[in-house]
């Protein structure tokens, strides 16, 4: 119970510690706001979107702005902790290594949930679409776990190597395939309703479990030496 609550403890301390970090900082999760705002105006006049057209494209759009905002955000932060030597003085630390994985990742989630909160609605102002229900919201949390628990092991990948930026977005992306598509179609079928669907959302949660658990597991050898 006394390393439950110790490792408990330890998780919301380094949580903390990244929130007030990026907070002071505020350029990371500024620019990913903006980025996702740019790429779904881009996609709409790019498109030249018409009412008919509108509800198969737009979702598209706001998946492929959620993706490229979450590798562009957390490349970054933690290319910027291993310059600073902050990830090394973290693993020196008496932590559990799956402690750290579970606290970045919250972390994350937080800055994430903060930039859908503005990239949702802008989203569903642009595309004048009747999208804004509980149902997106079981679907964006879903869909944004799945991304975010991938781009937090495989930055700490790439961020040891020389072409960071490039390397994250090649490890990842070719991982998130399931997850973007089970994201958009779930997104597809809340505009366009599809006799005998399949469970997307179940699918989305299914995907999360798998990659958190692989994840976890996985993150110690990751960050090794």
């Amino acid at each position: 119970m006394r390393t439950f609550q110790t490792g408990w403890q330890q998780l919301w301390s380094i949580v903390g510690k990244d929130l007030r970090s990026e907070l002071r900082a505020r350029q990371v999760w500024v620019a990913m706001a903006l980025f996702s705002a740019l790429v779904m105006i881009v996609f709409y006049f790019a498109f030249d979107l018409r009412v008919e057209n509108r509800a198969p494209v737009a979702p598209g759009a706001l998946w492929i702005a959620f993706v490229f905002a979450s590798v562009l955000g957390l490349g970054r932060t933690f290319a910027a902790e291993q310059e600073h030597g902050a990830m090394d003085r973290l693993l020196l630390c008496p932590v559990d290594r799956q402690v750290i994985f579970l606290a970045k990742l919250i972390g994350y989630l937080i800055f994430l949930a903060v930039v859908e909160a503005i990239a949702v609605p802008l989203f569903a102002a642009i595309y004048n679409l009747p999208i804004l229900s509980g149902g997106l919201v079981v679907i964006v949390v879903l869909g944004t776990v799945g991304i975010a628990t991938m781009c937090t092991l495989f930055a700490a990948v790439a961020s040891a190597t020389r072409a960071r930026e490039v390397i994250l977005p090649l490890l990842v992306f070719p991982l998130l395939i399931p997850v973007v598509i089970g994201a958009v179609r779930a997104t597809q079928s809340l505009l366009i309703p599809v006799v005998n669907d399949p469970p997307w959302p179940g699918l989305l949660a299914a995907f999360d479990v798998i990659f958190v658990t692989l994840s976890v597991l996985f993150f110690q050898f990751v960050v090794e030496d």
